[in-house]
Order: C-alpha cells, then structure tokens, then sequence
C-alpha cells in the first residue's frame, strides 16, 4: 500500500509539472527563415501550435515593435486565412533607400482559418529593414480560441530569469553581412556581361568560321579552275600530236 502511495504520488507530480510547463513549451514563437541579419531584409515565421485540445485557434495578432520601426512588413498569403495590415504615422519620417517614409506596420492580424488541437500553423512574413543597433526583437502576439479564450504571449524574458508563462515571440539578429540588395543588383549586370562576353565570343567564332569557310570555297573553285585548265591542256596537247 505504502509503494502504490509513493507511485502515485510520484505520478501526481510529474502529470503537475508536465501540465504546469505545457504551455512553456507549446508557446508561440518566431524564427528566419535562413537568417535575420542586422540592417537587412528577412523573412520570418511565426509559429503557432495549438496547445488546448478542446478548442481552436481561430485568430493570431502579432504586435511590431514600435521603438524599432520596420517599413516594409508583407504577410503571404495562406489558404484559408485573411490577413490585415495596421499601420500607424511616425513622429519624424525615416529615410529609406532614398525615400522618405512616414508610416509603419504595428500589427498584423490573421483570421478566418482554424488551427485544430494536436496541429500548428506558421505565418510568413517578408520585412525590413531591420535594426542596426539591436541584437533582438520581441513580438508580442495574442491567440484566440473559438470557445473565447484569449492567450497573451507579451511577457518578456529577463536575464537570468526563469522563462515566463508566456512569454513573447523573440527574434534574434544576426551581425551585418554583405548588402544582399547590392549582391542582387551585381548578379543581372554580371550576368549581362557574362552575356555580353559570350555574344561576342560568338560573333567572333562566327566570324572565324565564315572566314574558313569563305576560304575553303575559294581554294575549291581555284582547284575547280586549274583542273579544267589542266584537261583542257591535255586535249590540245593530244589534237596537236594527231
């Protein structure tokens, strides 16, 4: 009896913790697809799993930081899903590869499709530029339930802390690499030289080959000529023998 009481409770214990830290674990994040440099351009999922397993995930708002403005914030389409795009004026306008910008993406939100329980859905989006000067951004997100509940994943993790609740959404930067844009712009002028240098190249091998050619036909005529010549030749050389 004393065992089963010890075993039991050995079970009540873990099932508590493996309750407890469920959501932990089950818990909304972010990550680039590839890598999410400083000053770059990115492409990030958010990754929503459905953590209760009498309910769906029907809604998912993901909150931009403020303090860290991005202008460019593009959701792809997912089937099933409709997307919207809030955005809001800035103080004082950004200056963005020549261009002044004035206003910035502070939410996005995605209804109208269903993520079922034991099942998990990403959501790309396409953004930029990100920070410079920042090693990590936090996306607070909110997910809702069609029976009505609400879980706010907005607490930030601190240092040396144990992970929270539910803690936000948090992105890692990466150090500045090449301008990928720059890297963009050289690939179709490289490509048109290398274009460029084939074409000629090719006229130029072109070229050779109707100059051989041109050549070959002129030394078949000649022979053609000095032939007839010779046989020519021959018959009045055997008519003044006769």
């Amino acid at each position: 009896m004393k065992t089963s009481r010890v075993s039991f409770a050995a079970a009540l214990a873990a099932g508590s913790v493996l309750l407890l830290s469920g959501t932990a674990f089950a818990h909304v994040g972010v990550q680039p697809v590839g890598e999410a440099a400083k000053g770059g351009y990115a492409t990030l999922n958010f990754k929503v799993p459905n953590e209760r397993d009498n309910a769906a995930t029907t809604q998912l708002e993901v909150n931009f930081p403020v303090d860290q403005p991005l202008t460019s914030v593009m959701p792809q389409d997912i089937p099933g899903w409709t997307s919207t795009v809030e955005k809001t004026k800035l103080d004082k306008p950004l200056t963005v590869h020549g261009k002044q910008v004035n206003e910035v993406v502070t939410k996005v939100t995605w209804s109208g499709g269903k993520i079922e329980a034991g099942k998990f859905q990403q959501f790309p989006v396409s953004v930029g530029k990100l920070p410079e000067n920042a090693d990590q951004m936090v996306f607070k997100a909110i997910q809702t339930y069609d029976n009505g509940e609400v879980v706010r994943w907005i607490e930030e993790s601190k240092e040396g802390a144990a992970e929270p609740q539910t803690p936000a959404p948090v992105l890692k930067l990466t150090a500045a690499g090449a301008d990928h844009h720059d890297d963009a712009a050289k690939k179709p002028a490289d490509e048109a030289k290398n274009s460029d240098a084939d074409h000629k190249d090719g006229h130029d091998e072109a070229a050779a080959k109707s100059g051989s050619d041109t050549t070959a036909r002129a030394l078949g005529i000649a022979g053609i000529v000095i032939g007839l010549g010779g046989v020519a030749f021959g018959v009045a050389s055997r008519r003044r023998t006769s």
